[in-house]
């Protein structure tokens, strides 16, 4: 079986903006030493070749600030008129499946992904999508990961291309930019300029009507061809979560 990670590394970057800075101690393996003697075991009893474990704290790390998986919770308390799935509530069973990937590399910064962006990408292609596949779409924005730029630039999914995935079976979809909506800024600024409260965050406000989750911070979707693999995407079980970071891989089955 080949793997392919489609997962960024969790590590700090200084040009990270404060919201999705990530702060890991790493100790060495020496540290141990002294908690092992406090326990009571004298160094005269270590182990030969024993240097003591190593081991690490995230210090500081929110669940969106790396590659990870949104839940319904994270875009309202309620969706589809019942509380909202948190992230340890997420059926396994949605976190597995056929995987098929989207291009959508020539769409414009700013510029949202439409319901007729992907079915002419699917018609020109001759693919079809099937209920519980996991879609994850091609913005070629990864390559900005780690830039300061990274959560400013981008296209994004329109809420009716969301809407439209959702009816088609989609449960779980995924992106390789910063976020699933266009940018956050570009988003406030538009709202304010044409005074339309139906333009922020529109896309993720489609989970308040039918229940899906999103995958945001994808990398490497060049690697992949458009179908053939399967994607798993578990994320950790953090009760009462919105999101949690994953690790996200395709596998292609010799």
């Amino acid at each position: 079986m080949k793997i392919i990670d489609l997962s960024k590394p969790i590590q700090y970057n200084k040009k990270d903006p404060w919201f999705m800075k990530v702060r890991i101690q790493h100790k060495p393996h020496r540290k141990s030493k002294l908690l092992i003697r406090f326990l009571g075991l004298p160094s005269r009893l270590f182990p030969q070749h024993f240097s003591g474990w190593a081991d690490d704290t995230i210090k500081s790390m929110g669940v969106h600030a790396t590659t990870h998986i949104d839940a319904p919770w994270h875009y309202a308390p309620t969706c589809e008129g019942k509380p909202a799935k948190t992230i340890d509530q997420i059926p396994l069973e949605w976190c597995y499946g056929k995987g098929i990937v989207i291009d959508m590399k020539h769409k414009a910064d700013f510029d949202a992904i439409t319901t007729e962006d992907i079915q002419s990408f699917l018609t020109q292609h001759q693919l079809t999508l099937e209920p519980n596949m996991i879609v994850l779409i091609k913005t070629g924005r990864d390559i900005y990961n780690g830039t300061e730029k990274f959560h400013e630039i981008g296209t994004g999914m329109s809420a009716e291309a969301t809407r439209w995935l959702i009816d088609q079976g989609i449960k779980v979809m995924g992106i390789d930019q910063w976020g699933w909506d266009l940018p956050l800024h570009y988003l406030i600024k538009q709202a304010k300029k044409e005074n339309n409260r139906d333009l922020f965050w529109e896309a993720h406000l489609v989970g308040y009507e039918k229940e899906y989750c999103h995958i945001e911070q994808l990398v490497n979707l060049d690697a992949l061809p458009y179908t053939g693999f399967d994607i798993a995407v578990f994320p950790l079980k953090i009760v009462g979560g919105s999101a949690a970071p994953a690790r996200v891989v395709a596998l292609f089955k010799d």
